[in-house]
C-alpha cells in the first residue's frame, strides 16, 4: 500500500520481514566478531534509532552504549556538509566502536564520524548499517555489517523520514516518481 507523505507518494520497497532477517544476520555477524570484548554501540541518531533499537535486541555480545546525532540532509539530498547536533559524551579511548546507520548513501557523512572518532584514540572501529547505496557511495569506505543494498533512490520508514514524516513505518518505501 502506497503512503503519502507532504507532497509526495511513496511505494513498498523492503518488507518489514526482509528488514528483520537483515538485522538478525547482522546480530549474527557481530556477535561472532565481539565474543571476548564489549563494543561501544554509538547509534548516529536520529535515523538509526529504529535500526540499533532492533539490532540491540538481538545482540548477545556485552555492548555499552551512548548516541551521537549529526546531519546531512535536507528534503531528499544530501547537503554535502555535516553538522554535529549531538556530540560524543563517553571516553573511547582504547575502545572497541561500533558505529551504527541505518543507511549509508554517499558516504560523506560515515566517513566524516570515523575521521572525528579516530581522534579519541579508539581501539577500533566498525561500521555496521541497516541500508546502503553502493553506487551513490562518493569516498572510499569498508561497511563491516551491511544488511542489504539498494538502488540510489529516496526513501522512507524504519526511521527514515522525509522532513520529519514517515520514521515510524515498519517497511521501507521508495519515492513514486
Amino acid at each position: 500500500m502506497n503512503v503519502q507523505l507532504h507532497d509526495k507518494i511513496f511505494k513498498p520497497l523492503i518488507s518489514e520481514a526482509e528488514i528483520q532477517n537483515a538485522v538478525v544476520s547482522i546480530a549474527n555477524k557481530i556477535d561472532s566478531d565481539y565474543t571476548t570484548n564489549s563494543p561501544i554501540i554509538l547509534p548516529v541518531l536520529d535515523g538509526a534509532f529504529v535500526f540499533a533499537a532492533a539490532l540491540t535486541n538481538k545482540l548477545e555480545c556485552k555492548a555499552e552504549y551512548s548516541f551521537i546525532k549529526y546531519k546531512s540532509y535536507h528534503n531528499t539530498q544530501s547537503t554535502g556538509t555535516v553538522s554535529e547536533l549531538l556530540g560524543l559524551d563517553i571516553d573511547i579511548k582504547n575502545k572497541d566502536i561500533l558505529l551504527v546507520e541505518d543507511i549509508i548513501d554517499t558516504g560523506l557523512t560515515i566517513s566524516y564520524l570515523l575521521e572525528e572518532l579516530k581522534k579519541y584514540q579508539p581501539k577500533s572501529i566498525k561500521v555496521a548499517t541497516l541500508l546502503s547505496k553502493p553506487e551513490a557511495i562518493k569516498v572510499p569506505l569498508q561497511i563491516d555489517y551491511c544488511g542489504i543494498e539498494i538502488p540510489n533512490n529516496f526513501i522512507v520508514g524504519y526511521g527514515m523520514d522525509y522532513n520529519g514524516l514517515g520514521r515510524n513505518l515498519n517497511e521501507i518505501y521508495v519515492v513514486d516518481e
